[in-house]
């Protein structure tokens, strides 16, 4: 099974359209909406996470761009200007699933895409507000 993140955007025609439905019923994928901006006769974007075999992943994604959805890759979205990065590890305190967590090592912000679910808590966190969250 693959898992991938994806940022979706909607044009105003679609946001009204069962998308989520068909990518479940459809393409057999196991989705967790992570976040979601959808209002009537506006543009819409949703974080999603997708589970399931990676050509229905690819098939599902498919059906999306041909409904003028713009699919990206959901890490795009999340901004940290490392050069001004003190490594004060106050985002580390609020960020539950430990996307971002201080290296013992080498006493440096490190950030695992991967646990990420865009809750933008590191962002208001961060006392130089160098973290973006771009939603």
């Amino acid at each position: 099974m693959a898992k991938r993140k994806v940022v979706l955007t909607y044009p105003p025609e679609q946001v009204d359209k069962p998308i989520t439905y068909h990518l479940v019923k459809d393409f057999d994928l196991v989705i967790n909406i992570l976040r979601a901006e959808i209002r009537e006769e506006e543009t819409g974007r949703m974080v999603l996470e997708i589970e399931g075999d990676e050509e229905k992943i690819e098939q599902g994604l498919k059906f999306l761009r041909n409904r003028s959805i713009d699919v990206q890759e959901a890490a795009r979205d999340i901004l940290l200007d490392e050069e001004k990065c003190v490594d004060c590890g106050a985002c580390t305190a609020v960020c539950l699933p430990k996307a971002l967590h201080l290296n013992t090592g080498t006493w440096k912000l490190e950030f695992d895409k991967e646990k990420c679910i865009f809750c933008e808590l590191c962002a208001r966190s961060c006392p130089l507000k160098i973290i973006e969250v771009a939603f």
